[in-house]
């Protein structure tokens, strides 16, 4: 038999396998269109219903609830979850031959993970170079050092709750409460990640689902308790007035000269979406790298996918902007209009369907200490973030501080919006502290996040030493109030 024979052969049994009417063709397809149903009706929801309208609530957070209230319907008619009927799951033969199925609930949860990381290594590969000027170091390390002290107090306050709440639920774990500052302060795809860690590591049931809880009522602490603040101020005319030009848009951010072509040989949006995913396996290389070094921190390690694809995100901007510099790259690749509609794309997926597959039945046992954590979360971080924002940026104080509350509750995005309505052409710093934060962030923010893979084991101590750690912060951030006040004292005396 000639080779054309045997592959022939093989095109045959690769045909016969692969059978295009099974729901392991159909079932990641229909997810999406599911969870973009969900969007689009919250869309017209928000333009058609006068109250939704003057919401500042994302499309997506709506979206996913509209989403989980027609499946918690469905289970209570059906008896069965709607993501894991069989046209949602997958059905995989493993190396021993036996059959395993993965529901549409943990395709989502995936599916959640991976746009997180996703939407970051977006984020990260952007150019900030409008406004570079009116950028403050000094401000930009101040917001730096709020956004690591507002964890530490959402984790002390969270801890507090659930050490407490343990002695009467049963199935609750003493470092649960240490998922608020993840679900408020990091968002759904870290609160999803950690969740579900303690879940597999330390036998909290449902634990995932709790993660996911606490980001959506991050995300109406945000929305709706931002509007009410916000049309508190107004009424009290101690905001400006909005400027509607804002939602202009300028030509060059979408296509400069200098630019690769908008439409060529590669679609410049695609070129976009490559360098995103490029970077986004590079982290997957490099986490698996670290843990083949250090197997004890694996899921550690992976659950900072979002860090590291920063990391790769920076590394392939420098790599392109010397090329660029010697000549070897004419045109600019990157283009940040672009990048953010990628980021947006992947924000809004990883919203819905973060709150979309919570499965409230899971949940139902600890909905008192929920509703506890997100009411002293919410409270705590306004409080926190109102007084450090007035004593430290009086310049801008309400810009600052609707930035900060809304990324501090829900993302960063949700910061912007919140941000826009006072400042819509962001005349004001507060935007550009946003995105520059995110280094000193890190730099203190990272040996804490180490301290969640033991935290349920040593919660006392871990406790006092999230709490030591917030105060040390809080010399650091009114280190100028403190010293010149000792000054003001040495020179009186």
């Amino acid at each position: 038999m000639n080779s054309l024979a045997f592959k022939m052969i093989a095109l045959e049994d690769v045909a016969s396998a692969l059978d295009f009417s099974t729901s392991n063709v159909w079932s990641f397809l229909l997810l999406f269109a599911v969870l973009f149903v969900g969007i689009m009706l919250a869309h017209i929801i928000k333009n058609n219903i006068p109250f939704m309208k003057k919401s500042l609530m994302p499309a997506s957070v709506l979206g996913g609830l509209i989403i989980l209230i027609f499946c918690t319907i469905w289970k209570l008619v059906t008896k069965e979850s709607f993501f894991d009927m069989t046209m949602f799951s997958i059905v995989k033969t493993m190396d021993d031959g036996t059959l395993t199925t993965q529901s549409g609930s943990d395709i989502l949860q995936i599916v959640t993970y991976h746009c997180l990381g996703v939407g970051f290594v977006a984020m990260g590969l952007k150019i900030n170079r409008k406004n570079e000027s009116k950028v403050k170091p000094n401000e930009v390390f101040n917001t730096g050092v709020i956004t690591v002290s507002t964890y530490l107090l959402q984790a002390t306050l969270g801890l507090v709750v659930t050490i407490i709440a343990v002695n009467f639920i049963a199935g609750l774990v003493p470092g649960s409460g240490a998922l608020l500052c993840l679900g408020f302060g990091q968002g759904t795809g870290q609160a999803l990640t950690w969740g579900t860690n303690y879940q597999r590591d330390n036998g909290f049931a449902g634990g995932s689902y709790f993660g996911l809880s606490i980001a959506a009522l991050g995300f109406l602490a945000a929305s709706i308790g931002g509007v009410i603040y916000l049309n508190y101020l107004r009424r009290k005319n101690r905001l400006k007035a909005r400027q509607e030009e804002a939602n202009k848009l300028d030509i060059n951010e979408v296509h400069s000269e200098n630019d690769v072509p908008l439409t060529g040989s590669i679609d410049k949006f695609t070129i976009q979406v490559a360098m995103v995913l490029v970077c986004y396996a590079l982290s997957y290389l490099l986490m698996l790298g670290l843990s083949k070094i250090i197997p004890g921190m694996k899921s550690t390690i992976f659950g900072f996918n979002f860090l590291l694809g920063i990391l790769m995100a920076v590394l392939l901007k420098t790599v392109l902007n010397l090329l660029h510099k010697k000549g070897i790259i004419k045109k600019e690749y990157i283009n940040n209009f672009m990048l953010n509609r990628a980021a947006g794309i992947a924000f809004d997926v990883m919203i819905v369907a973060g709150i979309a597959v919570i499965d409230l039945q899971l949940i139902v046992d600890y909905w008192a200490v929920l509703l506890i954590l997100a009411v002293v979360g919410t409270l705590a971080t306004f409080v926190y973030v109102k007084y450090t924002t007035r004593l430290l940026f009086k310049d801008y104080e309400n810009e600052q501080f609707f930035a900060m509350y809304g990324m501090l509750t829900g993302t960063a995005s949700t910061g912007m919006i919140l941000l826009r309505e006072i400042d819509p052409n962001f005349d004001t710093p507060a935007a550009d502290n946003l995105v520059y934060q995110n280094l000193p962030a890190i730099i203190f923010g990272f040996p804490i996040m180490l301290l969640f893979k033991d935290l349920n084991s040593r919660t006392i101590p871990y406790l006092f030493a999230i709490i030591g750690f917030f105060l040390v912060l809080q010399i650091i951030l009114f280190r100028n109030q403190i010293f010149r006040r000792k000054k003001k004292e040495n020179k009186a005396e």
